[in-house]
């Protein structure tokens, strides 16, 4: 079988051995995918974690994913509350993604609750609040599936997006 070349100078070979983590995330970097927080209530506490590894699944039932790594402090914490909401984040809120992987995630961050009671950022896009429906293995992570129970577009703007490690925008037409 023919190689091909890859533009970071190696060669992708059918059964060549197990890909090193290190070129998955290189390689892979060259998907572009939106940016969420997911949010839940822990008690009276808001928890929240950002997300890129978010999807839409099905229309019938209505259903969405994300992929939790399984080193997650803030998964445990949603998974308990049995419900989450999906915060799709606007170009403009890169700030607030940096913050939902740091410790203090909540500080100075407006929210309010949704119908189903699960954290809705200020500024977002979008929001869908889902119930955890599953949970699957998925290697360093998990894939959690979520009913749909609400959901609603709340702001026209550019959308935050993710690309080769950093964040970045779509261009003008």
């Amino acid at each position: 079988m023919a190689a091909h070349a890859v533009t970071d100078g190696t060669a992708a070979r059918a059964g060549a051995g197990p890909v090193p983590g290190e070129r998955m995330r290189r390689v892979l970097g060259a998907f572009c995918t939106g940016v969420v927080v997911v949010t839940a209530m822990d008690g009276d506490e808001p928890v929240g974690m950002a997300c890129q590894s978010f999807s839409s699944l099905s229309l019938d039932p209505p259903l969405v994913c994300f992929c939790p790594g399984a080193a997650s402090t803030t998964w445990p914490r949603v998974r308990a509350a049995g419900r989450f909401a999906v915060n799709v984040l606007a170009a403009d809120q890169g700030g607030l993604c940096r913050a939902m992987a740091g410790r203090d995630k909540f500080a100075g961050v407006a929210w309010t609750p949704g119908p189903g009671g699960s954290p809705l950022l200020d500024g977002a896009l979008a929001w869908i609040e889902a119930d955890i429906e599953r949970e699957l293995p998925g290697g360093d992570h998990s894939i959690v599936v979520g009913r749909v129970r609400d959901l609603a577009a709340v702001r026209a703007a550019r959308p935050l997006l993710f690309f080769r490690g950093t964040f970045g925008h779509l261009l003008a037409r």
